[in-house]
């Protein structure tokens, strides 16, 4: 997707070209636009939406929660693809990725859930359980539709797999930065670094980094060696925290690691 592609050419005010900020909220947990909006606002390059489901396995305490906040409140995949919608409509130039697990995606089959998504102007889709070898699963459908296929790189991907896991991937690498779940745990800097350059040796799509991400100074030191950054349980928690209140709550926190990320590789003055 050309919207997707273009969020990592960017440029600073110096010319050099800067790192993307992704910012992921779930769908359904509280005023999903209203909290889409403020992302926007605030500076976020790539929108991911999490849809929401029962055994989120690679998300840790504050994702879980806000899943069981939207599905109690009754959130369905028609739902989130409302939202999803309604926020192309809102921001026509905002790239804007599903992520979430194989069985909301795949249950009415993955040709109704790739066109559906290619209807409502999503750019890419990241499916955490389903492993690059079962790619036929739903990959084939995603990209029939043009929608990119997101893969996930973790710290445990060898040489040996990591063709595999690229081959068929498009969009960005996703790179799990710790051999665990979302929010918990940080990695650190220079074994990033070195991840990535493997990565970067590999394959000439763009490697946005996330899990454990939380401060706009951890923020900029990944951006320093990766092509993004991607930060969400930082932000779910701000839904739980402040409720109705949570917008103005997550721009203002989208702001500064916005802020953080694009400026990381700036030339001191």
């Amino acid at each position: 997707m050309i919207r997707l592609a273009s969020a990592f050419v960017q440029k600073s005010p110096e010319g050099i070209r800067r790192p993307a900020f992704v910012a992921f909220i779930t769908a359904g947990d509280g005023d999903t636009a209203a909290n889409l909006d403020a992302l926007v606002a605030g500076g976020a390059d790539v929108i991911e939406l999490g849809m929401p489901f029962t055994d989120p396995m690679a998300d840790g305490p504050a994702i879980q929660a806000a899943n069981l906040r939207s599905l109690g409140a009754g959130t369905t995949t028609r739902d989130v693809l409302m939202i999803a919608n309604e926020f192309r409509e809102r921001h026509p130039e905002v790239p804007l990725v599903l992520m979430g697990y194989a069985n909301p995606m795949i249950r009415r089959g993955p040709e109704w859930f790739a066109a559906e998504a290619k209807g409502c102007g999503v750019d890419g889709v990241i499916c955490v359980d389903i492993p690059p070898e079962e790619d036929d699963a739903l990959g084939p459908a995603l990209r029939a539709e043009g929608i990119d296929l997101i893969r996930l790189a973790t710290p445990t991907t060898d040489a040996a797999r990591l063709p595999t896991v690229l081959n068929g991937s498009s969009g960005f690498v996703y790179y799990v930065s710790v051999a665990g779940i979302t929010g918990l745990q940080q990695a650190a800097t220079a074994s990033i670094a070195g991840a990535v350059a493997r990565l970067k040796e590999a394959t000439d799509l763009p490697i946005a980094v996330g899990f454990g991400v939380r401060t706009p100074e951890q923020a900029a030191a990944i951006a320093r060696v990766a092509d993004g950054v991607v930060v969400g349980s930082a932000l779910v928690e701000l839904c739980e925290k402040h409720g109705a209140n949570a917008p103005e709550h997550i721009q203002a926190l989208t702001a500064s690691l916005a802020e953080a990320v694009h400026s990381s590789r700036r030339v001191p003055a």
